[in-house]
């Protein structure tokens, strides 16, 4: 092996290293953002749309103002599009998921409602067949019967008692399978950011009237101040999740999404005393197994 050779191996290895921090990074400020939503409709009694409202809105201002200052895109430039139309519709579909999960998080547990949504990869290897012609095999199927045989272990449906807000979870998950499916259909039309923006910018402005017609005052600045972290913890998990995929390629780094089950229970028991059960933890096995496989075999079509 020649140095240049070694170097070169060495680079995409710390990349790759870096990938993996990242993402594990990424995810676990979506916990936290998660368990803050949960904590301002359950105990501080604010509107879902509210809450929602400013986890949009505090984004949306920091991309405005540190995009043009740390990218060489100006704040015209982000509103620049090649699929108006597209861009639209998927940005609708990311406001959808997120009313969807904090409507599900107010009444079950955050280990519940990450367990559905680690359905999302599957759902989109589904549905990419007949929306991009992009069929799985037999195993990708396999893998995708397993996952959601994972989910009914998990949540036992007419076994156990089952709250009507799974309804919720499992909505914000078919949204979030749609809103990839677009990302990936559009993504080599607009820049990354671009895409980003527009999000952020018909979650602000969609939002507002029905957000503003149910608010609730917060009780005091921590109040405040917790709704205000809703966009920071989104706005920088987001921007660590992108740059992970561009460090390192999606087979290296997709697997460690799941490790976001450690940081939501870990988030639940901390702070809202709950338990999972084995039930939640053996289907959860089962539908991370699932998606793990399913990017292998999508790594290993990819290079035969």
């Amino acid at each position: 092996m020649t140095d240049t050779t070694a170097k070169s191996a060495q680079s995409a290895g710390n990349s790759s290293q870096i990938a993996i921090v990242l993402m594990i990074t990424a995810v676990t400020l979506f916990s936290a953002l998660d368990t803050a939503a949960k904590y301002l409709i359950k105990y501080d009694h604010l509107a879902v749309s509210q809450v929602v409202w400013m986890r949009f809105v505090v984004q949306f201002l920091g991309l405005a103002i540190f995009v043009p200052i740390f990218t060489n895109l100006t704040l015209p430039q982000l509103f620049k599009t090649n699929r108006l139309k597209w861009q639209a519709v998927r940005s609708v579909l990311m406001v959808a998921t997120t009313i969807f999960n904090f409507l599900a998080l107010e009444f079950l547990r955050l280990d519940q409602t990450v367990t559905v949504s680690f359905l999302a990869p599957l759902m989109v290897a589904l549905l990419a067949g007949p929306l991009l012609g992009e069929w799985v095999g037999w195993r990708r199927m396999t893998a995708i019967v397993a996952g959601f045989a994972g989910i009914l272990i998990a949540l036992r449906p007419g076994f156990g008692d089952v709250h009507p807000a799974v309804i919720y979870s499992l909505m914000a998950v078919m949204a979030y399978a749609l809103f990839m499916l677009l990302t990936r259909h559009i993504a080599s039309a607009d820049p990354p950011m671009v895409t980003l923006f527009y999000s952020m910018f018909a979650g602000t402005f969609l939002g507002a009237p029905i957000a503003l017609s149910h608010w609730v005052s917060p009780e005091g600045p921590a109040v405040w101040a917790l709704l205000l972290v809703l966009g920071v913890l989104g706005g920088l998990g987001h921007w660590l999740f992108l740059h992970a995929y561009r460090l390192a390629p999606a087979s290296t780094v997709a697997p460690f999404l799941y490790l976001q089950l450690i940081s939501m229970v870990s988030f639940g028991y901390l702070i809202f005393g709950d338990v999972p059960d084995h039930y939640t933890l053996t289907g959860a096995a089962i539908v991370v197994a699932s998606g793990v496989y399913l990017v292998h075999r999508e790594h290993v079509v990819k290079t035969d």
